[in-house]
């Protein structure tokens, strides 16, 4: 087959593929139970590993469902809920399947009106039968529910899974992008679950937050840093690098800002879901920076008595926004935990410039100290920074 007809052909049945019902080509239809029950309906649920099965009788409204997830722990959970106000957990009407003190399956039913600690209550269906099984590092939780009268046939869904239980009461879940996707419409009379859309805005508005903050405070920053500390010591440069300087740090300044206003527009859409160090970090960062960018408006003439000093000031805080703002671009990987490439590749890029400052750095003080060599006074050199020969270039 020509190279050409081979595309066509790869292209042909990947389409035909995707048009496939998500209930003919999902997974769960090879699955079986040990009470040999079967359903109408199946679906390879999005995220978290899952999967259900269901069958639904419109005339009694009865809902017979089998959700199937591994717990994020041994000693975990998992929960299958409806939320008939909203796409969320927040008001969402869960089973919880857990092991109880004894060891032993237990089934029970939470009304999550927030993140605060869950207590047993009754929920929006009548539970008819509930059970649960434990085996293969999954669990299995079956129920019988009865609906409202009036009752949409098509609800929305929400699943989760947690790491642990603590005195009969199960434990936060993990607030990564497949926990906080675990959600979808549930056509109970069509077999058809859909992604709710606008649940990908959360993850969107996290990965911008991220890039804008590695852009600013991992990139930018030391670029201008390498800038204004080695560029200054080559005549020619000067003064096209304390503008490039200035440039570089003012744009990382305003990218920051935006990714710090982004987290704190995070923060407050997440109600109990903190990450205290990157948060901290991140204020730190912004407040140091808008000190050392308004601090351009009161650098001292090259020849003012303050100057040393604002130099001290002005280097040693470039020092600690740079530091910073590294340890927090990892901190964030950590939290986002994209693919390793991303992390890997920032890595590299971060090397690169380490690897590049140590070389310009042998090179200016050679240059320095050449001139010095050359010259009994440092006047030739004084006319290229903001003070003279090799204490400027200490002091950067």
């Amino acid at each position: 087959m020509a190279p050409s007809s081979l595309t066509l052909a790869i292209v042909s049945l990947a389409t035909w593929v995707s048009l496939i019902s998500p209930a003919h080509s999902a997974t769960c239809t090879s699955q079986t139970f040990t009470n040999n029950k079967l359903y109408a309906f199946c679906n390879d649920l999005p995220s978290l590993a899952s999967y259900l099965h269901w069958a639904y009788d419109p005339a009694g409204l009865t809902l017979s469902i089998a959700f199937i997830a591994p717990p994020d722990g041994p000693d975990g959970w998992v929960s299958w809920a409806i939320n008939p106000t909203a796409t969320g957990m927040r008001g969402s009407q869960a089973l919880i399947a857990f092991r109880d003190a004894g060891g032993k399956m237990t089934v029970k039913t939470y009304n999550i009106s927030s993140y605060a600690p869950l207590t047993e209550s009754k929920v929006w269906y009548e539970v008819k039968e509930a059970t649960a099984e434990f085996s293969g590092g999954v669990i299995r939780l079956f129920a019988t529910l009865v609906l409202p009268q009036g009752a949409a046939t098509t609800v929305n869904q929400v699943w989760q899974v947690g790491p642990s239980v603590t005195g009969g009461v199960p434990d936060r879940h993990a607030f990564q992008p497949a926990n906080l996707n675990s959600k979808a419409r549930l056509d109970l009379l069509r077999g058809e679950s859909t992604v709710i859309l606008v649940g990908n805005t959360r993850t969107k508005k996290r990965n911008t937050h991220g890039i804008l903050n590695v852009v600013s405070w991992g990139i930018m920053f030391p670029i201008g840093i390498i800038i204004a500390r080695y560029l200054r010591a080559f005549p020619s440069a000067d003064p096209a690098w304390f503008y490039l300087h200035v440039s570089c740090q003012v744009s990382a300044y305003a990218i920051g800002v935006s990714g710090w206003s982004t987290g704190l527009k995070l923060g407050s859409e997440s109600k109990g879901v903190r990450y205290a160090n990157h948060g901290n970090i991140g204020i730190a960062l912004f407040a140091f920076a808008t000190v050392q960018v308004f601090a351009l408006l009161l650098r001292p003439n090259k020849e003012h008595k303050y100057r040393f000093y604002w130099n001290i000031y002005h280097h040693g805080m470039g020092y600690v926004i740079l530091i910073l703002g590294i340890i927090n671009v990892f901190k964030g990987f950590n939290i986002l935990k994209p693919e390793p490439k991303w992390r890997d590749a920032y890595i590299i890029l971060i090397s690169v410039l380490g690897g590049l400052a140590v070389l310009l750095e042998a090179i200016t003080w050679i240059m320095v100290l050449k001139r010095k060599k050359s010259s009994k006074t440092t006047q030739p050199y004084e006319g290229h920074g903001h003070g003279n020969g090799r204490q400027e270039h200490m002091d950067m």
